[in-house]
C-alpha cells in the first residue's frame, strides 16, 4: 500500500493485502572465536556497511540499530558461496550481540532464498555477484551502548569448504534521532510496513541512481487510518475491491507539518487511484514518479520530511514557503504509487527520493495501543480492544497502532 520497489531497485507495486511479520534478530551470547580462523580460509569477499547506523528507541521499549551489510563474492571463478552464519559483536567484545543462522539468516537476506530452500542451505551469492543482509539489532539494556560493530561471516563453497570473514567494522553514527511532532491530527493509525521489517517494500528497496545505491525508505511508515475498533474501512462498505475513497477511515485527514521548516518540494494536480486497483509501473525512481501529490519539508540542515500520496487539490503550501509545526500541508489521499489511502512518511538526508538515505526519527509524544496486521485492519469482523499508552521520544515499529491525541 505504498511506494513499492523490488529488491534490486526496479519499481514494483506492493500487494495492498500483504501482511509481513516483525523481524527480530536472534540475540545469544557465544564466544567470538569458536574455532581458530585459518588465514588461508579467508573468503574472497568484500564485506562492508555503506551507511553507518544510529541507535533509536522504539515502541517495544528497547533501543535498536538498522543497517545493511553488503557482501560481494568478488571473483567470478570462485563460484557460488553460501553464507551460513552471521555473528555481530559490539566494539571489541568477545560476546555476540546477535547471531543469525538458518531461517533467521534467510529472512534478512537479498536475494531471497528460492522456494523450497532449506534453512541449512544458507544464502547463496554467485561468483562476481553481491548480496545484502538487512540487520536489525536489539541493544541489551544492561550493557553500555556500543560505539562500533564487528562482523564474523561464515561461508561454504560448493565443495563444502568452510571460509570466513572477520571484520567489516563500522563506527556507529552518534547523531540523535530526528524528533517530530504529529504528522496527522488525532485518531488511530496503523504504522504499516514500518521499521524492523526488512522484508517490507520500504527498508527492502535499494534505489540505484547516478552511481549511488541508497535506501531512502529505511525507516518509512505508511500511516493507515483506523476507527475505534481498529478497522481501516467503514462498516457497510461492502467488498474491499469495490470500496470508494470515502469508505476509508483516514481519507481526507489533515496532514500537518511535524516541525518548523521550509518547503523544498511540492506537487499537486495528480489524479488519485481507486482503492486496491492495478497501477502502471513508475517511469523513474523520483518523487514526481512515485509520490503523486506531495510535500517535502526541510526541518534542519540535511534533514527532510517526505509526505507522499496527498489528495488531489489539497496541497496548501508552495516551494520556499516557511511553515510552522502543526500547520496544514494538505490532506491524506491516494495519489502516486499506492494501493490504498494512507500517508507515506519518511525522513531522509536529501530533498529527493533517489540518492538519499533514510534517517531514524521519533515522535515526541503519541499513544501506543499494541500491534495489528494489515489483514486484521481490513477484516471487518476482527476485534481490537485499544488501550492507549502514552509514549515519548520513540519510533513506531512495524504494525504499531499509534495516535496523536493521547494525554500523558
Amino acid at each position: 500500500m505504498a511506494i513499492a520497489l523490488n529488491r534490486r531497485a526496479a519499481p514494483r507495486l506492493g500487494s495492498a493485502l500483504a501482511g509481513l511479520g516483525l523481524l527480530v534478530a536472534i540475540a545469544a551470547p557465544m564466544p567470538a572465536r569458536s574455532a581458530a580462523l585459518d588465514p588461508a580460509l579467508q573468503a574472497p569477499v568484500e564485506a562492508r556497511v555503506p551507511w553507518a547506523p544510529a541507535a533509536v528507541a522504539a515502541t517495544d521499549g528497547a533501543g535498536h540499530l538498522a543497517y545493511e551489510l553488503h557482501l560481494s563474492n568478488f571473483y567470478r571463478d570462485t563460484g557460488v558461496l553460501r553464507v551460513k552464519r552471521l555473528t555481530v559483536y559490539a566494539d571489541d567484545s568477545d560476546t555476540a550481540l546477535a547471531d543469525f543462522q538458518g531461517e533467521a539468516l534467510q529472512r534478512i537476506a537479498i536475494p531471497r532464498a528460492p522456494e523450497g530452500a532449506k534453512p541449512a542451505d544458507g544464502v547463496a551469492i554467485g561468483g562476481g555477484l553481491r548480496g545484502e543482509l538487512f540487520v536489525w539489532l536489539t541493544l541489551p539494556a544492561a550493557r553500555p551502548a556500543p560505539t562500533s560493530l564487528r562482523h564474523r561471516i561464515e561461508f561454504e563453497t560448493t565443495k563444502g569448504t568452510k571460509l570466513w570473514v572477520d571484520g567489516a567494522r563500522v563506527a556507529l553514527a552518534n547523531a540523535p534521532p530526528v524528533v517530530l511532532g504529529p504528522p496527522l491530527r488525532g485518531g488511530q493509525w496503523l504504522a504499516y510496513e514500518g521499521p524492523s521489517n526488512s522484508q517490507s517494500h520500504h527498508w527492502g528497496s535499494l534505489v540505484v541512481a547516478n552511481g549511488d545505491v541508497t535506501i531512502p525508505q529505511r525507516y518509512a511508515l505508511d500511516l493507515v487510518g483506523l476507527d475505534a475498533r481498529g478497522h481501516a474501512v467503514r462498516d457497510g462498505a461492502g467488498e474491499l475491491r469495490k470500496t470508494k475513497h470515502a469508505d476509508w477511515i483516514g481519507y481526507g485527514a489533515d496532514v500537518l507539518a511535524a516541525a518548523d521548516g521550509i518547503v523544498r518540494g511540492a506537487r499537486d494536480g495528480e489524479a488519485e487511484h481507486a482503492p486496491l486497483s492495478p497501477q502502471s509501473e513508475p517511469s523513474t525512481l523520483s518523487a514526481d514518479a512515485l509520490y503523486g501529490n506531495y510535500v517535502i519539508l526541510e526541518i534542519a540542515p540535511r534533514v527532510y520530511v517526505h509526505y507522499a500520496h496527498l489528495q488531489r487539490g489539497s496541497v496548501a503550501v508552495k516551494i520556499g514557503e516557511r511553515v510552522r509545526r502543526g500547520q496544514s500541508l494538505g490532506r491524506l489521499g491516494q495519489s502516486g504509487n499506492t494501493g490504498g489511502p494512507h500517508l507515506h512518511l519518511h525522513v531522509s538526508n536529501a530533498p529527493t527520493f533517489e540518492q538519499s538515505e533514510g534517517l531514524p526519527f521519533v515522535f515526541d509524544t503519541f499513544s501506543y495501543s499494541g500491534t495489528r496486521s494489515i489483514d486484521q485492519v481490513l477484516d471487518s469482523t476482527s476485534a481490537f480492544d485499544a488501550k492507549p499508552q502514552s509514549r515519548q521520544a520513540q519510533m513506531p515499529l512495524d504494525n504499531a497502532v499509534i495516535g496523536f491525541d493521547a494525554k500523558p
